[in-house]
């Protein structure tokens, strides 16, 4: 127990000396000393070669003779674009004047009044046709639960049958096998792979 209390005496002491010392170093000079010291990131620093100024001014040259080789390249397809094969429009058509529309005689302002009248009174009478059709469905659906409450509290059953999903409402006929048999002697093949990926210049 004795020797116990002096190891954890020192390690207390030396503790405190490495705490109270600079850099976190540790003066205690007992063998049971935890030392630490703190992290040194540093380096020497690497000594740059010299390199002869013709090999430096080649890759200069080089680079900017890529440089100018791409840029010449993106000049030469700046009006070009990547197709999209879902849309094939004819060449004809993409001309700006073959497309604009030109009516031959201007509509008069008695004929515009008329067209905007009689846009008003279609909209009008969709939204009355709307309407109705609206009020029709919720009296029906009110009129149904009504008709469910009701035959409910006379006969459970009855109900359940009422609300039971009818099959004869989706008919539906499959005849053949519901499984089908494998083929002997199947030999199953690995596949193709076909590259058709269109390259574009510029890429």
């Amino acid at each position: 127990m004795i020797g116990v209390l002096i190891i954890a005496n020192a390690v207390f002491r030396s503790c405190i000396c490495s705490v109270s010392n600079l850099r976190n170093v540790s003066t205690y000079t007992h063998p049971l000393c935890f030392r630490t010291t703190e992290t040194l990131l540093g380096e020497p620093l690497k000594k740059k070669k010299k390199l002869d100024p013709a090999i430096v001014r080649v890759r200069e040259e080089r680079k900017r003779r890529k440089l100018e080789k791409r840029i010449r390249v993106l000049e030469k397809h700046s009006g070009y674009m990547k197709p999209i094969f879902e849309i094939n429009t004819l060449p004809e058509l993409i001309e700006k004047e073959n497309r604009s529309c030109h009516l031959t005689v201007p509509l008069s302002e008695e004929e515009i009044k008329r067209r905007y009248l009689l846009e008003r009174e279609w909209s009008k009478y969709k939204q009355n046709q709307w309407s109705k059709n609206l009020h029709v469905i919720k009296s029906m659906t009110v009129s149904q639960e009504i008709a469910l409450k009701e035959l409910k509290a006379v006969s459970k059953q009855l109900y359940k049958k009422a609300v039971a999903f009818d099959n004869l409402c989706l008919p539906y006929n499959a005849v053949g096998p519901a499984h089908t048999p494998p083929i002997n002697n199947y030999d199953s093949p690995d596949g193709e792979y076909t590259e058709t990926t269109i390259k574009y210049p510029g890429e």
